[in-house]
């Protein structure tokens, strides 16, 4: 079956604004906005499908997910109660809300326009799509009357790496391009190197500091001795990481160095990397003087999602042997 008959849905919601909890929370945004159920990109490593009901989803999404999306259909309607002008808003934690199924449903085009009418003080948007630039006049608006920002997701540099783990997603040349459209257009945009995929390092981290000029974020794949509770890598990462060759990548010890390198990297292009929710807080800063519901003492800088031991990693020739066996 392809993208293209993919079954989508639509169904109402109770609500459209979620308080935040957890990771999110931490790095500042005080409520998430998620436009549909199940993600028709499917990766083959999305946390989300492990969180099961705690993610909002019914047993057809995590039995099937990718396979089908269902949208919220009255999410402008709903926005146009519950926002209000102090609200951060991260959209979206549980699906891309510029997915494949949001080419024929165009579900952000209401909602971006719900917004606009009452524009919370920050608005962020997370997608690996490049049909966001289908809403850049909406986008413009928006930024016009608050502070709007995009994370754009780059995995992985390779080619066939895509293929494997993301078959559904776009290349990276055309992410890099989207990044730029959005740039030409006034939008802030944030190269997120998350999660991180087989690559070369070098090149993927050069490639976000050309595309940007903001600090880079970045995550490692979840993996259970990071994270014992919640949600985490789907199997099905981890066996094409085995059938492959790419199991270091899900080695704790070996994501420590893998961010360190990172982090040495943006540094000497004299900017920032960080992970987890010290990272993810720098798309929640807010402007000097502009007021939101988030107060800053919730908003821990921590890079605890890379911490470990180094022990198991005994050179740096050996960890340097591993990314060359992806370099090639």
């Amino acid at each position: 079956m392809g993208m293209q008959e993919l079954p989508i849905y639509e169904a109402p919601v109770r609500g459209i604004l979620t308080a935040t909890s957890g990771f999110i929370r931490e790095a500042g945004f005080s409520h998430s906005l998620t436009p549909a159920r199940n993600c028709t990109f499917g990766c083959t490593y999305c946390y989300v499908p492990t969180m099961g009901i705690y993610g909002g989803l019914k047993p057809p999404d995590w039995q099937r997910w990718g396979q089908f999306t269902t949208f919220k259909s009255n999410a402008p309607d709903l926005l146009r109660k519950q926002l209000r002008k102090d609200q951060m808003i991260y959209c979206s934690p549980l699906v891309d809300p510029y997915q494949p199924a949001e080419e024929r449903r165009q579900a952000m085009r209401p909602i971006l326009a719900a917004i606009a009418e009452r524009p919370p003080a920050l608005f962020v948007i997370q997608t690996r799509g490049p049909l966001i630039l289908r809403d850049l006049d909406l986008l413009r608006t928006l930024a016009r009357h608050t502070t709007v920002r995009v994370s754009f997701s780059l995995t992985t540099d390779r080619e066939e790496v895509r293929r494997w783990f993301e078959p559904h997603c776009a290349p990276l040349e055309e992410r890099l391009r989207a990044i730029e459209r959005l740039r030409e257009e006034g939008i802030e945009v944030f190269a997120t190197l998350a999660p991180l995929l087989p690559s070369n390092i070098e090149r993927l981290v050069e490639a976000a500091l050309q595309a940007t000029t903001q600090d880079i974020i970045g995550d490692p794949l979840h993996i259970r001795e990071h994270k014992r509770h919640g949600a985490t890598t789907r199997q099905a990462a981890f066996r094409i990481a085995g059938v492959r060759g790419f199991r270091e990548w899900l080695d704790p010890d070996f994501q420590v160095l893998l961010t360190a390198r990172i982090a040495e990297l943006v540094e000497r292009a004299g900017r920032r990397f960080a992970a987890g929710p010290e990272g993810f807080s720098w798309l929640a800063a807010l402007p000097a003087g502009a007021g939101g519901s988030i107060d800053a003492s919730t908003r821990r800088n921590t890079a605890e999602g890379t911490g470990g031991s180094r022990q198991a990693w005994r050179s740096a020739r050996e960890f340097g042997s591993v990314l060359g066996r992806v370099d090639r």
